[in-house]
């Protein structure tokens, strides 16, 4: 069964987002809905109630928007063993962690670099076609590093799926989960 097929306009948001975890960003992108307070929806809400209360007509244009978006955060993942994998086969990278700076002191990738909050335009001046891995502690908020940056133009970014809990549990055990 497609995602396309699985989403109903009955179901809540909290069923939708279980099964497409990008519906909330794709529905702020494109329609400024589930952003903020003003815009925002409750879990226990159905599909078709945020459409009405937010004015949209056409559910399956919204169905196809968390379709869509669903299926570009899937091109925007990859799995720690392959980026293990680069990183043993000596390619050239950025692998820069998005964690706060009190969680990189919880646990760390040794071959990881703390992201520079304090500069984040330097990144901006790289060339849009450099390799670069965001990895945080469970992939979420590494994926919406990773598709800001393909929204502006980067065209070689990932975000480490399962984050640095997975690391820990499929890769390198001594870096500790938290």
């Amino acid at each position: 069964m497609s995602l396309a097929t699985q989403i109903r306009p009955e179901m809540t948001m909290e069923q939708i987002m279980d099964i497409a975890p990008a519906a909330q960003r794709a529905l702020f992108q494109r329609y400024h809905v589930g952003g903020c307070s003003s815009c925002g929806f409750q879990p226990s809400d159905t599909l078709a109630q945020v459409c009405k209360d937010h004015n949209i007509l056409d559910i399956n244009e919204v169905v196809r928007t968390i379709v869509n978006a669903q299926e570009a955060d899937a091109k925007l993942q990859v799995a720690c063993a392959e980026v293990k994998g680069w990183l043993d086969a000596g390619e050239r990278f950025l692998f820069l962690d998005v964690r706060m700076p009190e969680e990189l002191l919880q646990a760390k990738i040794a071959q990881s670099e703390p992201l520079d909050y304090d500069n984040p335009g330097k990144y901006m001046e790289l060339p849009k076609d450099s390799k670069i891995v965001f990895h945080c502690k469970s992939g979420v908020r590494s994926l919406d590093v990773a598709a800001y940056f393909k929204g502006h133009g980067f065209t070689n970014v990932w975000s480490m799926r399962g984050g640095i809990d997975e690391w820990s549990r499929a890769i390198d055990r001594a870096v500790p989960a938290y």
